[in-house]
């Protein structure tokens, strides 16, 4: 039989609106975003619902935002007896997956992710660094066109989403360089990314060393099932291991595609994608063949994946 994982989407998922209907539906997801706004002393239910998009689009509102939204379609499943095999997160989305694995509770983790969106744009200023996605590049390429691009600043690997999808980052000036550079090196496409700063790169070392400080005072536990970690694609599980990996994962790149790769090879058959949006079912689709991929977010996947599940048995 095969097993199940959990994965959890990061940054660039969210949008206006999301949660609501899971709250309107079920208690449980009510009360994640109830502890959320108890814990943070504003209401991210108001910024998540009504918006404005410009406010829930800033690194520091976005990670909490996404976090509580995963946490609360989550509590829906774990609610009906859902229990995977193993859980994974993109990025920020690494906190949801520490949640669904009893190693850190909601209310630490809002508070960290808070403070790690905070760390992240103190780190470099806004304008001076940034990210792009090369399609159609395999990772040689990428390490060439990072080479080459390094004469006008710093750029650098950042997410090795899945097969011909990389993203770089580093200083503006060097990832547009960066950008011209790979359509000439025979790219399918380059694009530049609307975030806030050059996220998985050396470049965030500031917010490293903040993270380092935070999550030596932080509440984390062993988890209850093994995480596969973006700093390296592999299973931890004790505390330290946990800490070590969120705390490299701020200057790492985010090996999301190895990760996967590692999941299908331990067995999992099945991923659910537990948040706002669909952007990591169809990085799996890309990576792996013949498994099933559904996405939680509202009453109606959550019913979908409850079907999939028991034609799985």
């Amino acid at each position: 039989m095969g097993k199940l994982a959990f994965v959890f989407p990061g940054q660039g998922s969210q949008y206006v609106g999301m949660g609501k209907e899971m709250v309107e539906a079920f208690p449980e997801a009510a009360s994640a975003f109830e502890e959320a706004d108890r814990v943070l002393g504003f209401s991210l239910t108001g910024l998540c619902w009504e918006g404005p998009e410009e406010d829930l689009k800033k690194t520091y509102n976005t990670q909490p935002a996404i976090l509580t939204t995963s946490i609360a379609c989550w509590r829906v499943l774990d609610k009906k007896g859902v229990v995977p095999d193993y859980v994974a997160g993109h990025s920020l989305g690494e906190y949801s997956a520490l949640v669904a694995a009893g190693a850190i509770g909601l209310s630490e983790a809002v508070q960290l992710v808070r403070f790690r969106g905070e760390s992240m744009e103190q780190a470099v200023p806004f304008g001076e660094g940034t990210m792009a996605a090369v399609l159609g590049m395999s990772e040689e390429k990428i390490e060439e066109l990072c080479t080459k691009a390094q004469e006008f600043g710093v750029v650098e690997p950042a997410n090795f989403n899945c097969p011909g999808q990389i993203v770089i980052a580093g200083t503006t000036l060097a990832v547009k360089k960066a950008v011209d550079l790979a359509k000439e090196m025979g790219a399918k496409r380059a694009i530049m990314l609307q975030v806030g700063g050059p996220f998985h790169s050396s470049l965030m070392e500031p917010a490293r060393r903040a993270m380092a400080e935070r999550l030596a005072l932080a509440k984390i536990a062993d988890g209850r099932i093994p995480i596969v970690a973006n700093a390296n694609g592999k299973k931890v599980q004790k505390q330290k291991e946990i800490i070590d990996a969120l705390i490299n994962q701020v200057t790492s790149p985010v090996l999301w595609e190895q990760s996967v790769r590692n999941l299908a090879s331990a067995g999992v058959d099945t991923f659910i994608e537990i948040g706002p949006g669909k952007v990591l079912s169809g990085l799996i689709k890309k990576t792996v063949q013949d498994v099933k991929i559904i996405n939680i977010e509202d009453p109606l996947s959550v019913e979908k994946a409850i079907a999939l599940l028991k034609e799985c048995g």
